[in-house]
């Protein structure tokens, strides 16, 4: 189910999905690497089911920092990086009350399995229609092993206590990406 709570970027949103949907433009007019959204708008809300099968909204999180990091699939080597890097990192972000997600289109039962078997502490989403990955802008076309093809690019976004999106990682390194977030809150007096 998607709620949305950024008027502007949903019209748009569905204007465009709308246009491909009818032939009038193809996915190619969808330029490689373009974000809808930008720092300073308005988080697009979303309700989405974690690992338990359990709804998880993200305006439930209004009062408090919020970092999504948005990855392609679970177990994957630089997915499993990523997700370790963010659980080494956990404490630093709990002591700051911040919370932590990450988004694929995997369904919860992979994210039962590589959340168990990487002990991670923190929340996993699945976003198995695409929808919330879409309204992100982080499907998009991407290379991959020479290969174009569409997919979840690797994208981090914190979002400020009053639901608005303070900053956005669009060049992810997997491994370091939980430094690189703490390194900007320190940066911003966290």
């Amino acid at each position: 189910m998607l709620v949305c709570g950024n008027y502007v970027a949903c019209k748009y949103f569905l204007y465009m999905i709308n246009k491909l949907k009818y032939g009038i433009i193809n996915k190619t007019d969808f330029k490689k690497g373009d974000i809808m959204l930008k720092e300073k708008d308005k988080a697009p809300n979303f309700t989405l089911k974690d690992t338990y099968e359990n709804d998880v909204t993200l305006s439930d999180f209004i009062g408090k920092k919020v970092v999504i990091y948005f990855y392609p699939k679970d177990s994957t080597p630089g997915c499993t990086k990523q997700a370790c890097n963010f659980r080494d990192n956990i404490e630093k972000f709990e002591e700051n009350n911040i919370a932590v997600i990450g988004i694929s289109a995997d369904d919860a039962k992979s994210h039962k399995k590589f959340t168990e078997k990487y002990k991670l502490p923190f929340t996993l989403l699945s976003d198995t229609e695409k929808e919330v990955v879409k309204l992100y802008g982080v499907w998009r076309e991407k290379m991959n092993f020479g290969v174009a093809a569409f997919g979840i690019v690797r994208t981090t976004f914190i979002i400020d206590e009053k639901g608005y999106i303070e900053k956005i990682f669009d060049k992810v390194k997997a491994s370091i990406n939980a430094e690189e977030v703490m390194e900007y809150l320190g940066d911003t007096n966290v």
